[in-house]
């Protein structure tokens, strides 16, 4: 069984920073690609970033590119989301997700496990 455990997640001003983390157990890890995924209250979820295991080879949302870094640590199999220059408007809560297959994808329906979500909160 699969298990992605999220943490990081809190209140911070415009502007500020904060790096979300995922601990994955259960899988090769090294086989899949890994996502984060976001939703605001009363909007769908939407993609973030992904990153392929092997490779590192990453892709970002247009939303934050320039702004948030995806990375990973294959020792410690966790996932990170380094965020920067936050704006209210990237309030939500944020979700970490595990791909049914290597290749990155922004489509929440390649992913088959899932976090619990960890709550991100900008203040203006």
């Amino acid at each position: 069984q699969v298990q992605l455990v999220e943490s990081g997640g809190g209140l911070v001003q415009a502007g500020g920073s904060l790096r979300l983390s995922c601990a994955a157990s259960g899988r090769t890890f090294s086989s899949y690609a890994m996502g984060w995924f976001r939703q605001a209250p009363g909007k769908e979820r939407e993609f973030v970033a992904t990153i392929r295991w092997n490779t590192g080879a990453t892709y970002y949302a247009d939303s934050v590119k320039g702004r948030f870094t995806i990375s990973r640590d294959n020792a410690k199999n966790t996932v990170y989301l380094q965020m920067s220059s936050l704006k209210p408007e990237d309030t939500a809560v944020y979700y970490c997700a595990q791909s049914k297959r290597m290749a990155v994808s922004t489509t929440a329906k390649e992913y088959d496990y899932w976090g619990q979500g960890t709550q991100v909160t900008v203040s203006s």
